[in-house]
């Protein structure tokens, strides 16, 4: 599919373990998506960074992205993100700098300094880690340098020097956006679970740009939640799964995504319960109409220049078709804004 749109459109995947799949086909299944996608003209494929959770499998970053990138020829693959404090740097720069060798030109780095996980869990991960946290701006600064000529340094990340592997600062509040900003580096927000900041940190971030050899004006990667289908109610049946998904996680009680059911007033009801908005505010779901029209408003609000979009369906065929639902949607909003 030829795409059209002024606005690029890309994925977030976390890899979602459903009650029943095994997690290599879980593996399978995203690299299906990743395929699928790129026909459809997807921008990129970007793979979240999260542990100890049972219903995600994208625990192991950079192999998922070396995975997907292999199975692909020419989608953008990248971290949604590593969160950096979880790592050394050096470590990161050489598995980024090798997985750019692999894939020229197509590789990302989303960094962001959240866990990814429960503070008990982070821990186990490395127990200095709230010195990483403070000191994220310097260890975000400690891989750029990595990735550069970096000749007479003492230490050095041989298989990223000179590699062409564009940074991005992730967050959800106004700490990332002042960083991003202040760095020069496009900014992904995490409006898909975290919109409460979003337009603030949107304000502070292109208020206070200052260009850079990375960028020369602001770069906003919206996220959104989307489960499309043929009909509005359709969408709202798949969406069961996301929802009692959410409610775990607003519950601590954790477990596999669950088979959709019946969509009731009491889901309903929990969509505009204010605990779920402060997390789903935006999450599109129904028709390719209703999602278009959805999408429209965001990217008029936002003024985002990328959107990317996660998609928490239980079945991997009903989710491929969300997702074609979607780039449909975005080429006729192309279509209406022509270059």
């Amino acid at each position: 599919m030829k795409r059209t749109d002024q606005i690029p459109y890309s994925i977030l995947e976390l890899a979602a373990v459903s009650k029943g799949k095994a997690i290599g086909q879980v593996y399978k299944d995203s690299l299906d998506l990743a395929q699928h996608a790129e026909k459809l003209g997807y921008h990129r494929f970007w793979l979240a960074e999260h542990h100890n959770m049972i219903s995600i499998a994208s625990s192991a970053t950079p192999v998922l992205i070396g995975h997907i990138a292999e199975g692909t020829e020419s989608i953008r693959v990248g971290s949604g993100g590593i969160m950096l404090p979880n790592h050394s740097p050096l470590i990161v720069s050489e598995q980024f700098g090798t997985l750019a060798h692999l894939h020229p030109g197509r590789i990302d780095l989303g960094l962001g300094r959240a866990p990814g996980t429960d503070q008990t869990t982070a821990y186990a991960i490395r127990p200095d880690r709230m010195q990483s946290v403070y000191n994220f701006p310097n260890e975000v600064e400690q891989i750029q340098q990595f990735f550069s000529d970096n000749r007479g340094a003492q230490v050095r990340a041989y298989v990223a020097e000179n590699q062409e592997v564009p940074v991005y600062i992730l967050g959800s509040s106004t700490d990332s956006a002042v960083l991003a900003a202040k760095m020069g580096l496009p900014y992904a927000f995490a409006s898909h679970f975290a919109p409460a900041m979003l337009f603030e940190a949107l304000d502070i971030y292109r208020s206070n740009f200052k260009p850079s050899e990375y960028l020369d004006k602001p770069y906003v990667i919206g996220l959104v939640n989307v489960i499309a289908a043929d009909t509005d109610s359709e969408a709202e049946r798949l969406s069961t799964s996301l929802i009692r998904m959410f409610l775990g996680i607003l519950t601590n009680q954790r477990d596999y995504m669950q088979p959709p059911e019946a969509f009731t007033d009491q889901h309903r009801a929990l969509l505009n319960d204010p605990a779920f908005q402060r997390m789903l505010r935006y999450a599109f779901i129904g028709s390719k109409d209703t999602v278009r029209e959805m999408t429209k408003s965001f990217l008029k609000e936002t003024g985002a220049d990328e959107i990317m979009v996660a998609s928490h369906v239980y079945d991997h065929s009903a989710r491929l078709h969300s997702y074609s639902l979607f780039a449909e949607a975005m080429q006729e909003i192309g279509e209406l804004n022509p270059v």
